[in-house]
């Protein structure tokens, strides 16, 4: 019945969605060719303001926890688990004040309003996974920009996201990349839970009434520990809210 009742909200969602991406996408541009960069990011939080109110309307809520003070005289690299798409706008709109960027696949960077243009102009990386040159100099460019202007990269070890919100194991080549490149960053942990349930039947119709939890946990500087360190405690402490993983590999390196 609950997946029945959520076709005409899911359309509902889907229109919406779309109108936001669209009207926006003139506004991006007009932001960022007349006033710079600090307008055009206003026109970006905005706009993911928007589509927070939009999945309201499947009865989605968002709780973002963070009760730690995060300075802005460095950069940050922002470190989750990655269950879906919807794990972004609550990242942009919640951080705002930390600038935060992404590594994304170039596909992205074209044929989406609002989300390719922001892609391609608002400081993000672009890369070609197919091209490692061009992927190492795209996050490169990214480091030497986030360490200049202080300003953060959002990063999701696992590579794709997870379709059952059981985190994967972390790649250890993007988190090793960027440490290296900013020794002066603070890393800053997040669990996400439950994102995943709003394309549990795929992407329509779309679940009803998901509760969406972002928890920010104690941040850490890249100088505090060598770059294998940093990699097993940060995995360790985004995971600590998943005990089943643990215990699942507990189970596995004793066999």
């Amino acid at each position: 019945m609950k997946k029945i009742i959520a076709f005409p909200f899911t359309i509902l969602y889907y229109l919406l969605f779309g109108a936001m991406l669209v009207f926006f996408h003139p506004i991006q541009w007009i932001c960022l060719r007349i006033f710079g960069y600090e307008a055009h990011k206003k026109s970006v939080d905005l706009l993911n303001f928007f589509l927070l109110r939009c999945l309201n309307v499947l009865g989605t809520r968002f709780h973002f926890e963070n009760p730690y003070h995060i300075p802005l005289d460095q950069p940050c690299i922002i470190v989750a688990n990655h269950q879906g798409t919807y794990d972004i706008p609550p990242m942009i709109w919640y951080l705002r004040h930390l600038h935060p960027k992404f590594i994304s696949k170039k596909e992205l960077g074209k044929g989406i309003p609002s989300i390719s243009f922001n892609l391609r102009h608002g400081g993000s990386a672009l890369i070609d996974r197919k091209n490692k040159v061009q992927a190492v100099q795209a996050i490169k460019d990214l480091t030497s920009y986030l360490n200049t202007h202080h300003r953060s990269v959002v990063i999701f070890p696992e590579g794709t996201r997870s379709r059952d919100g059981i985190p994967m194991r972390f790649a250890t080549a993007g988190l090793t990349t960027l440490f290296e490149a900013m020794p002066s960053a603070l890393i800053v942990p997040i669990t996400i839970n439950n994102s995943w349930k709003l394309n549990r039947w795929g992407g329509f119709p779309m679940d009803l009434g998901v509760r969406i939890h972002h928890k920010v946990h104690e941040p850490f500087f890249v100088k505090s520990a060598p770059v294998t360190d940093l990699i097993t405690k940060v995995e360790s402490v985004i995971l600590q809210d998943f005990p089943e993983i643990r215990e699942r590999r507990k189970t596995t390196s004793k066999t």
